[in-house]
């Protein structure tokens, strides 16, 4: 069986994998990821038990027990490139034997529910509310680095996204890929669903300007007018697109929920966003792991 070359999976010395520092056994199969590292420990004291913590630059990991439900909840960071780190190692914790270098012949499927904020794009969707995203559309190009990008894409609806939209040519091209339905049907019960919009950066990417003007200063307007088959996309953030797209190519099941922090549309802010955050937390625990 093929090695995997030590300069591609790169471990610690202690046998852990590289950014994350984890070992196998310190992973669980349900993974709640956060982009704030400081959002670990909120969402772990609603934990039973911790069994182990572990922290490498703004990647912070808690693992233990809601109950019978062993847990994972740990921090990107922020952005798909962020992601892309995440999920490739998270797979290779539980797919490849690390000491070997070899990948394993029965795969293993995580159940991964990214818990985070975002901008919402709907006049319909207020400030502090719980998101679930149906889909997410990627204008960060992360998907296209990879070979197989084309059996996770849903190309009809990235056709109508980009003839929509007059997508420029030198920008990255977009892609859409769908949530897993089964986390979906779990976790969106009593909240709003939508289609997610994916930027690869904060500020001009998402229509803002301060000392430098974006390319599309209009794309809070073209993503609130687009419908596809009844969906309007209701949010912007940096990491869903991503997610989808590498967890389905490497068949694991991914959901984003986040809390609408700012609404794009009517120019408001969450008076305590940290509130609202908390009443995500405790919807996607209670729904995980009822």
């Amino acid at each position: 069986m093929k090695r995997i070359a030590p300069s591609e999976l790169i471990l610690n010395t202690d046998g852990s994998i590289y950014h994350l520092h984890l070992l196998p056994e310190q992973l669980a199969d349900t993974v709640l990821v956060v982009g704030d590292p400081g959002r670990v420990p909120e969402v772990s004291k609603h934990f039973d038990r911790i069994d182990h913590k572990v922290s490498n630059r703004e990647m912070v990991t808690h693992t233990g027990w809601v109950g019978q439900k062993h847990i994972t909840v740990l921090s990107s960071g922020m952005g798909t490139d962020n992601i892309d780190i995440v999920l490739n190692e998270l797979d290779a914790l539980v797919n490849i034997d690390l000491k070997e270098g070899t990948i394993k012949e029965e795969r293993k499927q995580l159940s991964i529910i990214r818990i985070g904020t975002s901008g919402g794009l709907q006049a319909d969707i207020p400030t502090d509310s719980m998101v679930a995203s149906t889909h997410g559309i990627g204008t960060d190009g992360l998907l296209y680095f990879y070979a197989r990008y084309a059996e996770v894409i849903d190309q009809a609806m990235t056709a109508a996204f980009i003839n929509h939209t007059k997508w420029p040519e030198n920008l990255p091209h977009p892609y859409v890929v769908a949530a897993d339905p089964s986390l979906l049907s779990l976790i969106s019960k009593d909240i709003y669903t939508t289609v997610t919009c994916t930027s690869p950066g904060f500020y001009a990417p998402q229509g803002r300007e301060l000392r430098l003007t974006p390319t599309l200063p209009n794309i809070g307007d073209l993503l609130n007018s687009f419908r596809y088959e009844g969906r309007t996309i209701g949010n912007f953030e940096m990491e869903t697109s991503a997610l989808y797209g590498l967890s389905g190519l490497l068949g694991h099941k991914a959901l984003t929920v986040c809390t609408i922090v700012a609404n794009r549309y009517r120019k408001e802010f969450s008076q305590n966003y940290k509130s609202a955050i908390e009443r995500l937390i405790v919807h996607v625990l209670g729904r995980v792991c009822s």
